[in-house]
């Protein structure tokens, strides 16, 4: 699974990254290195025009939810039941979006307990994890937007620490992840979800690399530079 990650870049550099004008939105990003499930997290969708950034809430709250009692056990979507799972199926289609990252965290277990890691790629640059996201209105009216993370099989580096990674795609098919219409609707519909399903494999383990950090990554309640500390640098 993925439940912990980091995002430490700046506002700036994000909005370079996804070639976002920097007119069109207020700044809410500082850097994060202990992002959790259910808090507000960034994300890039496509809204038929232009790319946009803004926030969604992590744990995925269907639209035909009666109530968010699921969010906690829906923080990850197996890449290979998307759709199979009525929660996952729709905004597989239609509802895809991009989570920005610059590491994440797994937990390997050992004779001690478990040794945290902080997986990153090799050059130290932003990565998009392959996401889902949907709108559920609350009761009295609110609109929440909510979102959750693909997971796939892990690689050679991560197979040792952990049976699952999370779907890191290439910035080239960033773009096709990102594609507005409804996939199972367009002309070239089993073209398209095909094309999308092979995007969520696991990414070269040759371009990442995994460094044990400090277990202050351990409580969310720690998001300094210090839960990104190797133990090795230490």
């Amino acid at each position: 699974m993925c439940g912990r990650y980091t995002l430490t870049v700046t506002w700036e550099e994000l909005l370079m990254r996804y070639l976002i004008d920097p007119d069109s939105v207020s700044p809410f990003h500082i850097p994060r290195y202990n992002i959790a499930p259910s808090q507000q997290v960034t994300a890039i969708i496509h809204d038929g025009t232009r790319r946009r950034i803004g926030q969604l809430q992590w744990g995925l709250v269907p639209s035909w939810a009666k109530d968010a009692s699921m969010a906690g056990k829906m923080i990850n979507a197996r890449s290979e039941t998307l759709e199979n799972k009525p929660a996952y199926k729709i905004p597989f289609y239609r509802k895809r979006c991009l989570i920005p990252a610059d590491g994440f965290y797994e937990w390997q277990k050992n004779e001690h307990g478990k040794q945290p890691f902080r997986i990153r790629l090799r050059d130290g640059g932003i990565f998009s994890m392959a996401g889902l996201y949907d709108t559920w209105v609350t009761p009295d009216g609110q609109k929440r937007s909510t979102c959750t993370v693909i997971t796939t099989e892990p690689n050679a580096l991560m197979a040792p620490i952990h049976n699952r990674m999370p779907a890191i795609l290439r910035k080239e098919d960033e773009a096709l992840w990102l594609r507005r219409e409804d996939a199972s609707a367009a002309g070239d519909a089993q073209a398209m979800l095909q094309a999308l399903r092979e995007l969520l494999r696991p990414y070269p383990a040759c371009e990442m690399q995994a460094e044990p950090v400090s277990t202050a990554v351990n409580s969310v309640r720690n998001d300094t530079e210090a839960c990104i500390q190797s133990i090795a640098d230490a």
